[in-house]
């Protein structure tokens, strides 16, 4: 059989080969680093039997399949450790995630913070004894059998939803069985870097109707130095967390009497003003008009969409004059309304329609997250319609105004292009338009991207833009859908210049995604300590005493009549107490005015970015943080202030 790599290279083999001796064979180095394997593109065990021509790559820590695997095995080693320790715990599922693993577990005994440095402990004693990892099946039957006598009731369960037929595979480590699909390193050995991170309550099976089992989650890494850069990031992640900032600065809250649903404050609301005060400046010169459509619609609306039969349950709904109406979980039905208004002619199109829409999705309760996940926020959609010659063109627009967005805020971003799922809804000859016209703009514009085989929506393929904060998180919040689905539904038409009608192409796309969101992500982002464009406060006059105040409301006069944003700290305290107070509320400027300020006509400078810059005249201070902010300029810290 030949086995082709991924340099290119073919390997030969007389008879069938395991992945890990392969590995072997290319290089025995390789063999020592190899988590998994990549067979034709499917991610599978080292253990593999290869007898067939194929191609293959070797998976090593660098490679998300590869990192999948190294802490797949992790999540197993901790249950293995927790198993000794508390011997009548129950094990339910225990899989790798971005970053890290998780277990979840039903224990009889409360399990706490403090139990996570033993649990660590036992977990290093496993690692040291290299203990060799071995996969074997059962029938069904057989392992149903396996883990009642075992009293493991939540493997029998996952089980015996699977398949009469199934072939249920184990992974064994020393006196370790696990129900597992694996992929799984050869032995515990090289699992030396871990570290238990948190633990929380997490439904089985994510069913509020369930019992709540203890989900510890933690990470590892192949080196020390890897796992110490990681866990540095968690903390500074911690300090930047939107829910605690967020009280902090006065910007937003969350109410037991709306859980899931954002209060936006004073403050908040100035800083989301000017984000959608951005959004539409851009747009207008982008050539897009504005539309407004209502927040509830018929029952009828959601079926000719196909909301109501696929996502009903994820929307609220009522009833008005004994007919079902729902609360809008997305905006697309109503801006496709909108495009009905009125009878369209090709020289209409492009047709750029956005809409700031409130939209409400009813998510778990354990899945709300802050401004990270919410039932109800501000989407900034916007639905352009178009002929089938304009899609590159379109795309390509969507793009560049993505990218000024990100630009503008100081993210990196990577893109990746989704096509065609196995459930999909179509011709091969729209797809194949439709991917060619997304690929082709990207292609135009210089992109690098990612090809998602198989990954787009049902209706037509997708580009999403991935962005990384000033800590290394990626988000995903950009994305531009081609869908030929919904026009068709809603049988849309315009004139084209045959003179007959025909259907348009709709595009749907977000730069933002959910503008709450985006806040929570900006917040995290700049730590709270937003550019001065955005900073809800841009400049607190801080007077030395009450004598001085008269002269602190003139300047305060000054800067407000000028546009800019500012507060007088009027109490009775020291200058350095009221100077720390305004850089913990992350204020990019104060203005300290005393005897000698008031005398001058001047004002003393304090910046977050520079600490002291000195007296300065209010005109020419003024001046320059007006140019600051028409230029959105992101000041970088020169040193501590």
């Amino acid at each position: 059989m030949k086995v082709t790599l991924k340099d290119g290279s073919v390997k030969e083999y007389a008879q069938p080969m395991a992945v890990i001796d392969i590995a072997k064979d290319i290089s025995e180095g390789l063999a020592r680093v190899a988590c998994a394997g990549e067979l034709n593109g499917e991610v599978v065990d080292l253990r593999t039997v290869i007898d067939n021509d194929c191609d293959l790559n070797i998976l090593t820590f660098d490679t998300e399949g590869g990192a999948a695997a190294f802490r797949h095995t992790t999540s197993h080693i901790m249950a293995q450790a927790i198993k000794r320790l508390y011997p009548n715990a129950k094990l339910a599922i225990g899989p790798s995630i971005a970053d890290g693993f998780y277990y979840d577990i039903d224990s009889d005994v409360p399990l706490t913070s403090d139990d996570l440095e033993k649990i660590e402990a036992e977990m290093k004693k496993v690692v040291k004894e290299a203990l060799p990892i071995t996969r074997f099946t059962k029938s069904r039957a057989d392992a149903i059998a396996f883990f009642k006598e075992k009293e493991e009731p939540y493997k029998v369960e996952l089980i015996e939803d699977l398949p009469e037929d199934a072939e249920i595979s184990f992974y064994e480590q020393g006196e370790f069985v696990d129900l597992c699909a694996g992929p799984h390193l050869m032995t515990t050995k090289p699992v030396k870097a871990f570290k238990l991170t948190s633990l929380a309550g997490a439904y089985w099976r994510g069913s509020e109707k369930n019992k709540m089992l203890t989900r510890i989650y933690g990470t590892a890494f192949t080196k020390k130095a890897d796992l110490d850069i990681h866990l540095e990031r968690i903390e500074e992640a911690k300090k930047r967390d939107h829910r605690k900032l967020g009280k902090e600065l006065g910007l937003f809250m969350m109410r037991e009497e709306g859980p899931g649903f954002p209060f936006f404050l004073p403050k908040g609301m100035i800083l989301k003003n000017l984000l959608l005060d951005y959004w539409r400046d851009i747009h207008t010169k982008a050539g897009y008009v504005e539309i407004s459509t209502p927040i509830m619609l018929s029952r009828h609306l959601w079926e000719t969409s196909g909301h109501w039969d696929h996502y009903k349950e994820n929307m609220y709904t009522t009833v008005i004059d004994e007919t079902d109406f729902a609360i809008k979980p997305m905006n697309c039905p109503g801006g496709i309304l909108a495009y009905q208004a009125e009878p369209r002619s090709y020289r209409d199109l492009p047709l750029r329609m956005g809409e700031l829409g409130l939209v409400h999705r009813h998510e778990k309760s354990g899945q709300l997250h802050g401004l990270m996940r919410v039932r109800c926020f501000t989407q900034d959609d916007a639905h352009i319609f178009m002929t089938p010659e304009q899609i590159r063109d379109e795309i390509k627009g969507v793009a560049r105004l993505i990218d000024e967005v990100y630009q503008l805020f100081g993210f990196k971003y990577h893109v990746e292009l989704s096509t065609r799922p196995e459930d999909s809804m179509g011709s091969d000859e729209d797809w194949k338009m439709a991917t060619e016209g997304l690929q082709g703009a990207l292609d135009d514009l210089g992109l690098d991207y990612v090809i998602n085989e198989g990954d787009g929506a049902f209706y037509g393929p997708k580009i999403d833009f991935h962005l990384e904060d000033s800590i290394g998180r990626t988000w995903q919040c950009g994305t531009i859908q081609l869908d030929f689905q919904l026009p068709q539904r809603f049988e849309l038409e315009y004139i084209a210049q045959d003179g007959k009608k025909h259907r348009p192409i709709m595009i749907h796309r977000v730069a933002f995604g959910s503008v709450e969101r985006f806040i929570g992500i900006l917040i995290e982002h700049f730590a709270g300590a937003f550019p001065t464009w955005l900073a809800p406060v841009q400049v607190k006059v801080l007077p030395i005493s009450d004598k001085y105040m008269d002269y602190a409301e003139e300047v305060l006069a000054q800067l407000k009549e000028s546009g800019i944003r500012a507060e007088v700290d009027t109490r009775a305290e020291k200058i350095g107490y009221k100077i720390r107070e305004a850089r913990l509320q992350k204020i990019p400027y104060m203005l300290v005015v005393g005897a000698k300020e008031e005398e001058d006509r001047v004002v003393s400078v304090r910046s977050r970015f520079k600490g002291d810059e000195g007296q300065k005249e209010l005109q020419s201070f003024i001046e320059a943080i007006k140019e600051e902010v028409a230029s959105k300029e992101i000041r970088v810290v020169e040193e501590e202030a």
